[in-house]
């Protein structure tokens, strides 16, 4: 038979405490177990996970398994047990809820061979070693509109859960409105499934805000650049400007130039409070398309005394 370097199986070192065996063995069982892992060995791999558990958890054995171990095997090496050798005779206490079928003969030869003959079979033979454990949580990430980040929305996800038995499903999303970049939508129970009738884990959907030709997004702040005439920006006017929630009229203070910034509170993205809309005003010239327009240009050229470079001159 082949000696088997438990600790080499759980990927602990042979100083292990007994929360480290515990933690590495809940890691890899839960990697190869049969009902989740895509792994072509899972079952084996599981098969050992579990009865190097079972040799390490308990003081005793692991004690009795170490003085073994001290000995220059190696993972794989031909064994025979040393003479006398009768650990297992009076073990069969310290095993619940295993099937002996699933131990190895190395295992049987060092802790007891629970077979028929001592009625181990007949209690647990239609049995398996038991793990249990919360199914692990999916991150996602969800691209709306940034319309459907305002007034939220209801999508219809198709997912294709993990694991070995690999199949769609349909989930009914309803994205908050004032939903912000970043922000996460929590789905309960749509995570991995659990295993052994555990708990399935959780789906988390990060928000990814698509952008949005027109308007901008800073945190619940909706940015919009708003052109405006010359004399709209000289004189002043009431200007119908865009928001998410429809158009809306915008005073425009005689004067403005050019990058002022003009607040439109509460236009911004829903929440408490709600966002803003910051707009940023750009002065957009007409095309002298005429004579007419033409000589216009030129008599305001005559008329102001304006140099819009003389800032820089200072």
């Amino acid at each position: 038979m082949e000696f088997k370097d438990y600790y080499q199986v759980l990927g602990v070192s042979e100083d292990a405490s007994a929360d480290d065996i515990k933690r590495a063995y809940r890691k890899m069982a839960r990697k190869y177990h049969p009902d989740v892992s895509r792994e072509a060995d899972a079952e084996v791999r599981f098969k050992e996970v579990n009865e190097a558990y079972e040799a390490l958890k308990d003081p005793e054995k692991r004690q009795a398994y170490d003085d073994i171990r001290r000995s220059p095997y190696r993972h794989g090496a031909r064994f025979e047990p040393p003479p006398g050798w009768n650990h297992g005779a009076d073990s069969r206490d310290g095993f619940t809820d295993v099937d002996a079928s699933a131990f190895s003969d190395f295992f049987r030869t060092l802790f007891g061979d629970f077979g028929d003959d001592l009625n181990f079979g007949s209690r647990t033979s239609s049995r398996r070693t038991r793990f249990s454990q919360r199914g692990e949580d999916i991150h996602d990430r969800l691209q709306i509109t940034l319309r459907e980040a305002y007034a939220g929305a209801n999508r219809q996800l198709t997912l294709s859960s993990p694991g070995a038995r690999r199949r769609a499903r349909t989930l009914n999303v309803r994205i908050p409105a004032g939903a912000t970049q970043g922000r996460r939508v929590r789905l309960r129970g749509q995570g991995a499934p659990g295993i052994d009738d555990a708990p399935a884990g959780d789906l988390y959907l990060e928000i990814a805000v698509v952008p949005h030709p027109v308007f901008g997004l800073d945190g619940r702040d909706i940015t919009l650049t708003l052109p405006v005439a010359p004399w709209e920006a000289a004189l002043g006017a009431n200007v119908a400007t865009p928001t998410l929630g429809g158009p809306v009229e915008l005073k425009i203070p005689p004067g403005s130039r050019a990058g002022t910034k003009l607040r439109m509170r509460g236009r911004g993205l829903p929440g408490k409070p709600p966002g803003d809309q910051i707009v940023t005003l750009e002065i957009a010239l007409p095309p002298a398309a005429t004579k007419e327009q033409t000589a216009l240009y030129q008599r305001m050229a005559d008329s102001f005394d304006f140099d819009p470079r003389a800032d820089l001159r200072a």
